[in-house]
């Protein structure tokens, strides 16, 4: 078999991150045309296409982005090498993992945890909207989205959602807010509550739970976001319906009480990834946790 040729490998490595050839080519002082042949010529060792175009850009493809992932590992090993003339670190596989801006933190560390302290492993964490991180994902920049809105899943879409855990949902506020001895009924008559927003499962749940019940619930506040419902609660602004795992810290430090757990109500977590032919193999530790 012909030994891997390294100069194609470094010709790709700078067209990858410039994403253009002409500005590739002025970087590495060749003709495009050279530069061209040179990444032929890999992707055919490699039995891949590396990119395709779009209009004058070049994207990369699912295999063009594993080769990504090699090279900058191998060029950083390089780097080290001429620098320390030793092996000073190691070269890391990247994890891209995102998650909706809104998810519960502890949540979030609960899913890293098999892979933190992982000397094989580099985290490249993301927050941001459900549509960011979906195209991203769309487009390989990352591996796994962490959400509790899940997408729409079809053959058309690439989709594939996991759910990976489930928690209950229960009252929980400040000592004050929940004295002992209160029923269901009497604290959502008289608390007043921290609300998650309509859009989400654990609202319509509770709202249902208000219908059978025939209960108008004393709203002091509607949040999207469980870090806030977090915080609002630590204040005493009302009493929250949240999953525990949210609060976890503060009910061990009892800063926070758990007064109820709401009957039938749970927060529903997922992972969602892509059909992939040549999936991140660091993804196989996550999916082995005991949270899944």
């Amino acid at each position: 078999m012909a030994e891997f040729n390294y100069h194609h490998l470094r010709y790709f490595h700078v067209v990858a991150h410039e994403g253009h050839l002409t500005r590739a080519a002025e970087k590495l002082h060749v003709s495009q045309s050279a530069l061209s042949s040179q990444i032929k010529q890999l992707e055919e060792r490699l039995g891949q296409q590396l990119f395709e175009r779009r209009g004058r850009s070049l994207v990369l493809t699912e295999a063009g982005r594993i080769a990504l992932d090699h090279a900058d590992a191998i060029f950083a090993t390089g780097r080290e090498l001429v620098n320390t003339l030793k092996q000073a670190g190691v070269a890391r596989r990247p994890l891209r993992i995102g998650a909706i801006a809104t998810l519960s933190r502890n949540f979030q560390l609960s899913f890293l945890r098999p892979v933190l302290g992982n000397t094989d492993i580099e985290l490249v964490l993301r927050s941001g909207s459900s549509a960011e991180l979906l195209s991203a994902l769309k487009a390989l920049q990352l591996d796994v989205v962490l959400t509790n809105q899940p997408p729409d899943a079809d053959a058309l879409s690439g989709f594939v959602v996991k759910t990976v855990d489930t928690q209950p949902v229960g009252l929980i506020g400040v000592p004050e807010l929940c004295a002992e001895g209160d029923d269901l009924q009497q604290l959502l008559k008289e608390a007043p509550l921290i609300l998650p927003s309509f859009s989400s499962g654990m609202r319509m749940g509770f709202d249902a739970l208000c219908d059978r019940l025939g209960i108008a619930p004393q709203i002091a506040a509607e949040v999207d976001d469980m870090a806030m419902m977090r915080l609002l609660a630590r204040e005493g602004a009302g009493v929250a319906v949240i999953p525990p795992i949210v609060v976890k810290d503060e009910i061990e430090k009892g800063d926070l009480v758990e007064a109820r757990v709401l009957p039938e109500i749970v927060e529903i977590f997922y992972a969602v990834t892509m059909r992939r032919r040549f999936p991140n193999s660091a993804m196989t530790q996550l999916f082995a946790s005991d949270i899944l």
